[in-house]
């Protein structure tokens, strides 16, 4: 039993300075301290204790990027961490009000279409649907609202259906153009992650070539057509 977490990256602490922390000058320390990300860390380990779990998954320094094949085991298997948390915890850290934004503010937001950041990056739509639960923190680490309760909101800003919010993508009659829509205006930092992200939807498995940039999503949609009877996404 573990809880996990979905994020917006900023001033993040690695794998190798989490571990190092404690050997490392005080100095040094505290500034890694005084990061965005180590508040992130401590904030999200509270929520997950106060919540009765012994364990929680952070990508940002729970894998240790130095090593390629242990980021490609990781990014492999994504999806099913997400799916097999208990909770997710998703921080919308550019959310200061104590209630979840229901409607778009295209003037406080107006890099992101209105809505909070988290909406519009390609990991997190995975980790929006994967997960049983998602309860949903704002920039102070107040609940704000629950994947089940907001799916009449969350429908609106991502344009996923109600009944895979409330309980999954399984048993589901969905078509690839269909789930291939709700990534289409999601962005990521590397552009193979646009494909990527994406594996875990369509079950897909492929090997990480960072570097390949484009031929990334060539290569998804390879094993989408060989792995299903599915040609929706080539009308």
């Amino acid at each position: 039993r573990y809880a996990i977490v979905s994020h917006r990256w900023g001033a993040e602490v690695n794998h190798k300075e989490m571990i190092g922390l404690m050997k490392m000058e005080e100095e040094e320390r505290e500034e890694v301290k005084q990061r965005d990300g180590y508040q992130k860390i401590i904030k999200s380990c509270e929520q997950a204790a106060m919540d009765g779990y012994k364990w929680l998954w952070i990508d940002t320094c729970c894998i240790d990027k130095r090593s390629s094949a242990e980021l490609s085991e990781a990014i492999n298997s994504m999806y099913r961490w997400y799916r097999n948390a208990q909770v997710c915890y998703a921080y919308l850290n550019d959310v200061g009000e104590s209630t979840f934004p229901t409607k778009k503010d295209d003037d406080k937001l107006p890099q992101c279409s209105g809505w909070p950041e988290w909406f519009t990056r390609g990991w997190t739509l995975q980790e929006l649907i994967a997960p049983k639960e998602v309860e949903f923190f704002n920039k102070g680490w107040e609940p704000i609202g629950n994947k089940r309760c907001l799916a009449p909101t969350l429908h609106v800003i991502t344009g996923i259906p109600r009944e895979v919010l409330m309980s999954g993508m399984e048993g589901k009659s969905l078509t690839v153009a269909g789930i291939l829509s709700w990534a289409a205006n999601r962005k990521t930092t590397r552009v193979e992650d646009q494909a990527y992200s994406l594996m875990g939807l369509f079950g897909v498995y492929m090997p990480m070539l960072y570097g390949e940039r484009e031929i990334a999503f060539q290569r998804l949609l390879l094993e989408i057509i060989r792995r299903s009877s599915d040609q929706s996404m080539l009308s």
